[in-house]
């Protein structure tokens, strides 16, 4: 087989799906169109105990803020449950999370050992959800957990990303 290991695990989009590198269907459990800001797209199965989503992007030059959402579908009118927000606010140095169940807001989180992202650089955030807790990390380090407010976690199926960054890559 030709190429280098990394060139035949390479992903790339192509017509909405993730193909691999020899044009082949590859079974992926996010599937998004294009990495566009912002950002919205399907979690295959939703989410359960042991699944990961990865999100990888580039901060802007002067951001303000950031956020990352998995939701239990795209519903606007009435809003969808927000299982968790994560929102990284430069002003304030915070990666705050909260919930949002039945169109009521839940008691918000800020407290974190350092505020890890850095303006024009690449940051790695892995959320990864464990029967009781989401475990958050950032750069291979985990910063905070925060516990589930929604008790279906095949519900949450939708992940949503705006704000000052740029998108590389969703797993």
């Amino acid at each position: 087989m030709a190429g280098t290991v990394a060139e035949r695990d390479a992903l790339k989009i192509e017509d909405g799906h993730l193909n691999n590198s020899l044009g082949s269907p590859v079974q992926a459990d996010v599937y998004f169109p294009r990495l566009i800001v912002p950002f919205c797209g399907h979690i295959k199965g939703g989410m359960r105990p042991g699944k990961k989503i990865l999100v990888m992007g580039i901060v802007d030059l002067n951001p303000e803020s950031f956020g990352i959402s998995l939701t239990c579908g795209e519903s606007e009118d009435p809003p969808a449950d927000v299982a968790i927000e994560l929102k990284a606010v430069f002003t304030e140095r915070q990666f705050v999370r909260n919930s949002c169940v039945a169109g009521e807001w839940g008691e918000e989180q800020s407290s974190i050992p350092y505020f890890p992202f850095i303006p024009d650089q690449p940051f790695r955030v892995e959320i990864l959800c464990e029967h009781p807790r989401f475990r958050i990390f950032v750069d291979g380090h985990q910063l905070f957990d925060f516990y589930h407010r929604i008790e279906t976690l095949s519900a949450i199926d939708t992940i949503k990303i705006n704000g000052d960054l740029q998108l590389t890559k969703l797993g």
